[in-house]
């Protein structure tokens, strides 16, 4: 089976190219087509790999600032012409859908999100504090690549969703249906310890629409000590709300993040991601997680077992969910065990075992009918 792995561009680490990297672990010998690669800022095990960029790679600097050259990215990806596979596996947030290819190729999308900056441009415009000349320019331009976008949406034979609520938002974007398989979390690294400490913990960029500002304020209304991991353009602001309990700690390492999320009386995510990883990394360390109840979050932390889901992004909900923790009515190996769900093994199995039942499918055929091999056994 020939399989090419597809990924929108590869100039900054996040979750996609963790996704990346575990389906090259599955499928090593597979080539990656990209449309801009800077390897000084990719990990070995991408680096490994037989990476194959589009002609945008070569534009003056693009590798430190993609987003000026948006509106090339259907264009390029669209001349690109995929033969002699037997499937596309296309790892998608923004525009390599558009890839073409022959008819004895089957292409499996595995959505991370449909491209935000299309489907959710007012979202978009505040979360990056766009101008208003910018609101003007870009309307007229995004109803043109959105319908570029459902149209490539179109030639994907099957989509996978990375959570519930993606899955949603592939239904109201595209009109096409797909199943969930969760991304991969490696969730060896974290193990529960027999005590905790008693501070509250919150892991991420430090950028306005992670919302971390609501965690900062509520423990500072209560007085409760709040740990912050991370760094961003919000660090100053912050700091400017924040009462003596909050530490900010800066960049958290790898090899830190372990004993600190497995020592935290419990893990605050009150952002809006489409899946989440830091919270299932805390509940794979065993403790609790306290969410706003939307997005990945509804599908990653069960209230009452692995955490509580706050229903508004607020100072106010926050505050109440805090003031109302018991931390004795959770019990960190059902919260690991639980976590385990999305471990990278599991990622794995499923995936290979879609490529192989859609393939077969697609070879008589026929239509697909989803065997799920960690429920069928």
């Amino acid at each position: 089976m020939k399989i090419a792995l597809v990924h929108d561009w590869l100039n900054q680490i996040g979750g996609a190219e963790d996704v990346l990297a575990a389906l090259l672990d599955i499928w090593p010998e597979s080539p990656v087509f990209t449309s801009i690669y800077d390897p000084d800022s990719m990990p070995a095990a991408i680096n490994a790999a037989d990476i194959r960029t589009l002609w945008l790679d070569r534009l003056p600097g693009i590798h430190r600032h993609h987003q000026p050259f948006l509106p090339l990215y259907p264009l390029a990806w669209s001349g690109l012409r995929l033969r002699g596979h037997d499937v596309i596996l296309s790892n998608k947030s923004g525009f390599c859908t558009a890839l073409r290819h022959d008819e004895k190729t089957l292409h499996i999308c595995y959505c991370l999100t449909p491209t935000r900056y299309l489907w959710q441009l007012e979202e978009y415009i505040e979360r990056e504090r766009l101008g208003a000349a910018w609101r003007h320019t870009l309307r007229p331009l995004i109803a043109l690549l959105r319908r570029q976008d459902y149209a490539a949406a179109q030639r994907v034979h099957h989509f996978i969703a990375i959570s519930s609520a993606v899955r949603q938002r592939i239904r109201d974007c595209y009109g096409r249906d797909s199943i969930v398989i969760y991304p991969p979390v490696d969730t060896q690294r974290f193990r529960p310890v027999p005590r905790h400490d008693d501070y509250l913990l919150t892991v991420a960029r430090l950028v306005p629409y992670k919302r971390i500002d609501i965690a900062v304020q509520a423990a500072t209304r209560l007085n409760l000590p709040l740990k912050v991991g991370g760094s961003g353009r919000d660090l100053d602001r912050l700091r400017a709300m924040a009462g003596p309990t909050v530490e900010f700690l800066g960049y958290v390492s790898d090899e830190q993040l372990p004993e600190l999320m497995a020592r935290c009386r419990a893990f605050l995510f009150p952002g809006h991601e489409d899946f989440g990883i830091a919270p299932v990394q805390a509940q794979a360390a065993g403790r609790p997680v306290i969410a706003y109840g939307a997005g990945g979050a509804l599908d990653t932390v069960v209230p009452g077992l692995s955490g509580e889901l706050v229903q508004e992004q607020s100072v106010v909900a926050l505050t109440s969910a805090l003031a109302n923790l018991d931390g004795s009515r959770y019990d960190s190996q059902a919260i690991r065990m639980h976590a385990l769900r999305f471990d990278t093994r599991v990622f794995r199995r499923k995936m290979r075992a879609f490529v192989d039942q859609a393939l077969a499918a697609f070879c008589r055929q026929e239509p697909m009918e989803w065997r799920d091999p960690c429920e069928t056994g």
